[in-house]
């Protein structure tokens, strides 16, 4: 089969697509041939050595699949032909952009019957960030008041659909160009951050989704007792100290797999209530191109590689 891999970190130039062994499922695991994978900002920083979560290379990058059930293991949950979707073994390597991966059943989940493999793709690790979040860890409400940074990228835009669902007033933070993209999401309010100050902006928010670092500022705009979502300084424990005793909540989110999450969210996305945006797709052989497109900074919504 083929598969993506680097042998160093570096530029998008280190990312080549070579022939390997197809692997073999396991008990409870099933074989996927993949159609489609998303490309996400922690496969930029991982590939580049930013992030090195994976130690030192050769390894394949690339969590979120979406394909079709090839061979089944004893005792998975699914059977060939099903078509699947999920972020298998998210921190540890999955080898994603791949024509076939053998995964944990139990970390993938059908697929939204209302959206192509492409679409499917785009969700998982985005998707699960922004439920793990504002779902699991915030418990956002109807009628609470939310902020979501980066509102127009691939876990904002998913942040934003999310809060929506939940009935919670969204305040959405995105460059100018963004705003109208922002909008049809659903945000009820949009803050151009390049010109304006949010923290004078916005005032006592049950909760901030801060996806850029922002944790310390965020500070600012909630309520007391007022829960603030960190998915880039989870492991911050000095900010999360400042955060509690100022009165805050601070919850740190380092995503997982979940398939009972990624079935909410597809029944979510087949009752029209959610819907992935995908700005850009790229064939398998053009990986580097789209974590190029990934790391300008400037997509909306997701990059998806198409395999097969």
């Amino acid at each position: 089969m083929r598969a993506v891999i680097q042998k160093s970190f570096g530029g998008p130039e280190v990312l080549e697509v070579v022939e390997t062994e197809r692997p073999t499922p396991l008990m409870a695991e099933v074989l996927v041939r993949v159609h489609a994978s998303s490309v996400n900002p922690v496969d930029v920083a991982v590939r580049s050595g930013a992030y090195p979560l994976l130690g030192e290379p050769p390894f394949g990058v690339g969590w979120d699949i979406s394909g079709v059930v090839e061979e089944a293991g004893a005792g998975s949950r699914f059977k060939p032909g099903d078509e699947v979707y999920g972020m298998p073994f998210f921190p540890r390597a999955a080898t994603g952009y791949a024509e076939y991966v053998a995964v944990p059943s139990r970390q993938v989940a059908r697929k939204p019957a209302t959206l192509d493999h492409v679409h499917a793709a785009a969700l998982p690790l985005a998707a699960l960030t922004a439920w793990q979040g504002l779902v699991d860890a915030a418990g956002l409400t109807e009628g609470q008041r939310v902020l979501i940074h980066r509102a127009a990228g691939g876990v904002g835009h998913l942040a934003v659909q999310i809060a929506k669902v939940r009935g919670a007033h969204v305040t959405a933070l995105a460059s100018a160009p963004k705003h109208d993209f922002v909008r049809s999401l659903g945000a009820d309010e949009v803050i151009d951050y390049r010109t304006t100050d949010y923290t004078e902006a916005v005032k006592d928010l049950d909760v901030v989704f801060d996806s850029s670092s922002e944790g310390v500022r965020s500070l600012d705009v909630l309520r007391p007792g007022g829960t603030l979502v960190s998915i880039m300084e989870h492991g911050d424990r000095e900010l999360a100290a400042r955060i509690e005793a100022a009165g805050r909540r601070f919850a740190g989110i380092a995503v997982e797999p979940d398939y009972a999450s990624l079935e909410a969210i597809a029944a979510l996305v087949d009752a029209g209530r959610i819907r992935p945006h995908v700005s850009e797709t790229f064939p398998l052989a053009e990986a580097a191109e789209a974590h190029e497109a990934v790391g300008s900074g400037r997509t909306r919504g997701k990059v998806v590689l198409t395999v097969g």
